[in-house]
């Protein structure tokens, strides 16, 4: 990809991928294809945002899990009411690291 590509994805998208990763990102995106760009670009990213608010009012019925595409999880967790409240509290605190690496996987399967 193009330098100006690469540096407008990078603000747009920084805080969608994990912070320890911001220069394994850029690199990745510099020695990808210009024909992969459409499709990077077209990518439905996880916003851990989104991730947080879903785990904070609707983390007990496993909807985070589903958002993130985990539905045998999503499952399990809305078949155990959030695991007794513990499980839905333990992904309260993680939804923006597990947003971003969902993120990343999907990157790095581009």
């Amino acid at each position: 990809m193009k330098k100006e590509s690469v540096d407008q994805f990078v603000m747009v998208n920084a805080g969608k991928f994990p912070e320890f990763t911001q220069m394994q990102l850029r690199q990745t995106l510099e020695k990808m294809s210009d024909d992969k760009e459409g499709i990077l670009l077209s990518t439905s990213w996880k916003d851990p945002l989104t991730t947080f608010l879903l785990a904070f009012f609707l983390g007990g019925l496993g909807v985070d899990r589903f958002y993130l595409g985990d539905t045998g999880l999503g499952v399990l967790k809305l078949l155990t009411c959030g695991g007794a409240g513990i499980w839905a509290l333990i992904d309260l605190f993680t939804a923006h690291n597990r947003a971003r690496n969902v993120n990343l996987n999907m990157l790095n399967m581009i």
